[in-house]
């Protein structure tokens, strides 16, 4: 999958070979780069590149992402070149979809991995919340970037459970 960047307002591109756990990538039709991508909480990654590991906070703003690395702020956005987007059309139409838990609960079922494809309304993950399952869906089609939570997880109000790109 490639997808198009803008990092602090530079254009470039990104290949996602393999998606996380064992990440495989190339940036700017460089060399392929591996990397480990482990997500300890939600919006934390964990990344182990090159012998080095970095600390990721991802952070979704109306404008895009904020990625902050060793205290190194990054503001960025994602677009699928694939994805036709019409910017009257409404919402979600491009950059990155977080879904997340609309309330405190436990993860009963992560309906989807890293890198499948989902179509809009497509269930994500069941969350339980106060004896009661609550399917999060796609608000559109997309592909899943990641997915931050495991079955039998707890998680609170707000938390990403993934994201779709």
């Amino acid at each position: 999958m490639k997808l198009d960047l803008t990092i602090q307002g530079a254009p470039g591109r990104i290949e996602i070979l393999a998606p996380g756990p064992a990440c495989r990538f190339r940036l700017d039709e460089g060399p392929l780069r591996d990397a480990d991508v482990e997500v300890p909480e939600p919006g934390v990654y964990s990344v182990l590149m090159d012998g080095h590991s970095y600390e990721a906070r991802v952070e979704e703003t109306p404008g895009g992402l904020v990625v902050v690395i060793d205290g190194f702020r990054f503001e960025m956005s994602v677009h699928d070149p694939r994805r036709f987007s019409r910017k009257s059309s409404g919402r979600g139409g491009e950059g990155v979809q977080t879904v997340a838990a609309p309330m405190p609960g436990k993860v009963v079922r992560v309906l989807v991995a890293p890198g499948d494809a989902v179509e809009a309304g497509q269930g994500i993950v069941v969350v339980e919340a106060m004896k009661m399952q609550n399917e999060m869906k796609a608000s559109r089609a997309g592909r899943v970037l990641t997915v931050s939570v495991k079955e039998g997880a707890t998680v609170s109000a707000g938390d990403t459970l993934a994201t779709i790109g």
